[in-house]
């Protein structure tokens, strides 16, 4: 294994532009208005080692929302106000073999959410996050990231505008079905909460700060939560392509819609990546790409 603070810079120069020629297999998401306008071909990579060793390269400037990114964190927000079997009555744990925004899985499922990194799972913890209202309930939670983390973290209000324009239909579904069967107390608070947390805006920077929360022992996080929250991104964090990639590259990752794209090393550093074009499933083609490689020369699988 060679460590991740000891990569050879023109070697991550090198996959950095194989996974860039990946990007043409992917699109931008058209749902959302101002993502459909991002450059398929942007690409930006930040590695946060441990030893406090950085690596940068790219369309470092972009910033973009971590839209499904955050639900790691939500996650990982309230494994700290709350015991762990508290939080897992609320959603499971079981990887799914369904889109990420599947009604169809949390009917089969009795309105129980399968797990937290897919829609029906986050909206349920949406629901759950402290503070009065979702507006107070977005603040709360992106201060309390940029002071773990030491990012620079907002909620994108033109994002925000540009996801209302088109409310998705799947999720006001499945928070319907979330308040019948219990799991949820408001829809309309649920929902917005929901909303807002995804518009949560920054650069790939601020992002592997994040990561370096769950892949470093700090004072914010214990090590029983960084555990868990690990071990759901290992098994559900890529949807139904998990377990894929779980052989592929063996480490702990989520991805995005806005191209946001987060692997964990652990005892070792954080690698962010942002790449805006996505394959079928909602993750990020060239950011997987990269990673893939990264892992692969550098052994970084935790399997090894």
């Amino acid at each position: 294994m060679i460590k991740l603070e000891k990569i050879n810079i023109s070697n991550l120069s090198l996959w950095v532009q194989e996974a860039k020629t990946q990007a043409k297999q992917g699109s931008v998401i058209e749902r959302i208005p101002l993502l459909a306008v991002a450059d398929p071909n942007w690409f930006a990579v930040h590695i946060c080692c441990q030893s406090g060793e950085n690596y940068s390269l790219g369309d470092t400037a972009c910033v973009f929302p971590l839209m499904s990114v955050t639900k790691v964190f939500s996650l990982l927000y309230l494994l700290k106000l709350f015991e762990a079997k508290k939080v897992f009555q609320w959603v499971g744990i079981q990887p799914s073999e369904a889109p990420f925004n599947s009604f169809e899985q949390l009917v089969a499922d009795n309105g129980h959410p399968r797990n937290p990194m897919i829609n029906s799972g986050a909206i349920t913890l949406s629901d759950k996050l402290p503070g009065e209202d979702a507006n107070n309930r977005a603040y709360l939670f992106c201060e309390w990231l940029n002071q773990a983390a030491g990012c620079k973290l907002y909620v994108d209000l033109e994002m925000l505008a540009s996801v209302r324009v088109t409310h998705s239909p799947a999720n006001i579904a499945i928070a319907h079905h979330l308040i019948q069967n219990g799991y949820i107390e408001n829809i309309e608070t649920a929902l917005d909460t929901y909303e807002q947390i995804c518009c949560i805006s920054g650069r790939v920077q601020d992002l592997a700060l994040l990561g370096k929360l769950l892949a470093c022992e700090n004072s914010w996080i214990n090590s029983e939560s960084r555990r868990i929250v690990n071990a759901v991104m290992l098994t559900c964090g890529l949807y139904e392509a998990s377990a894929e990639y779980a052989v592929k590259i063996g480490l702990p990752m989520k991805s995005g819609i806005g191209g946001g794209l987060l692997a964990i090393a652990p005892n070792q550093g954080a690698i962010a990546c942002y790449s805006p074009a996505l394959n079928h499933i909602g993750n990020p083609v060239a950011g997987l790409a990269f990673i893939e490689a990264l892992s692969q020369n550098l052994q970084l699988s935790i399997f090894i």
